[in-house]
């Protein structure tokens, strides 16, 4: 038999066997950063509007209207912390707004930037407008301009369905502000004809002009939701609304409800939005707001929530000069020895 302390001793060791060892090397962990909060307006020093988010290996890129000569793009990590990156898009033609990029991630692997901008040769009005696309292999440019795809219209944004199928949604100012759905071949090339999905008809859409633009497609458990703003966008009457289907071509029924977003507190003119999903996981909206509520063009970038219920109706919050829960950021945590 072993003696009394020796007998503790080695019981001692055997139990400090089965610990695990504090030198072990461990797994990183993946998990959330402790919530932070954000505040509108969004780079506060600069006007933008009509903007417009691309998600790419894990950085969002913004591209807006702010000068008229072309576009700048802005990276973030979180959507919140904006870096300017320089120009992407310059333009003799002048005029550009509401820009939009595609990654043709089962085509080409490039990046296609729709544009618009003014119609070239003398100006005959102010909305002597088109919308073309560029081409670049980098989300940071240089974007190389391609084609114009219309004529007096705006706003173009690509949605890419399910199965592979393009279509290409703007607006056409021949005869008032109407939405356009036009299937394309390719990010560069049109098939068939367009045909108007959406025209000014709700009495928010009217108080400021008869107006319809700005459109952006989401795909909610097979109904497709065309969002798009109203009003004048120089007044503080924008908002934002939607129109469903069971078809990415149309008949569209306008949300009863509408608009989703509109005026109210210390938020003027909300709209000319994307929607994006967040480094949570979640969906949120890219926005811009008014400075103040008088007519006119002055505007900033704002960042809000935009959720389905369990109705399927759709909804967002808008926010101005109050602190708000920001998209919540994966991290690693650090290996320990």
């Amino acid at each position: 038999r072993l003696p009394m302390k020796t007998l503790t001793t080695v019981l001692a060791l055997a139990a400090l066997a089965t610990l695990p060892c504090a030198c072990t090397q461990r797994e990183p962990i993946t998990a959330h950063a402790p919530v932070k909060t954000y505040r509108n307006p969004l780079l506060p020093e600069r006007e933008i509007a009509d903007p417009f988010v691309l998600r790419f290996d894990g950085q969002y890129y913004l591209y807006s209207t702010t000068d008229g000569r072309g576009y700048e793009v802005f990276v973030s990590e979180d959507l919140v912390a904006w870096k300017n990156k320089g120009r992407v898009f310059s333009d003799p033609r002048g005029g550009d707004w509401a820009p939009e990029v595609f990654h043709n991630r089962r085509g080409d692997g490039r990046f296609y930037l729709y544009y618009t901008d003014n119609i070239g040769g003398p100006r005959r009005g102010p909305l002597e407008k088109q919308i073309g696309v560029a081409v670049a292999d980098s989300p940071l440019g240089p974007f190389v301009d391609k084609a114009v795809l219309a004529t007096h219209s705006i706003d173009a944004h690509l949605f890419e369905d399910d199965d592979g199928r393009l279509f290409l949604y703007y607006v056409d100012l021949t005869g008032g502000f109407k939405i356009m759905v036009q299937p394309m071949a390719d990010p560069l090339s049109k098939t068939g004809e367009p045909k108007p999905v959406i025209r000014p008809t709700q009495d928010w859409e009217k108080r400021s002009g008869e107006v319809t633009e700005g459109p952006f497609m989401l795909k909610h458990k097979g109904m497709y939701y065309l969002m798009y703003s109203g009003s004048g966008a120089d007044s503080p009457n924008y908002g934002i609304g939607y129109a469903t289907s069971n078809l990415p071509t149309g008949p569209f029924v306008k949300y009863a409800g509408n608009p989703i977003a509109q005026r109210g507190g210390n938020v003027s003119g909300p709209g000319h939005h994307c929607v994006v999903e967040g480094p949570d996981g979640k969906l949120w909206m890219l926005y811009h707001q008014k400075w103040n509520t008088e007519v006119n063009w002055r505007r900033f970038l704002a960042l809000d929530p935009l959720w389905f219920d369990s109705r399927g109706v759709l909804h967002v919050k808008v926010t101005r000069d109050t602190d708000q829960p920001a998209p919540a950021t994966p991290f690693r945590q650090p290996k320990t020895r």
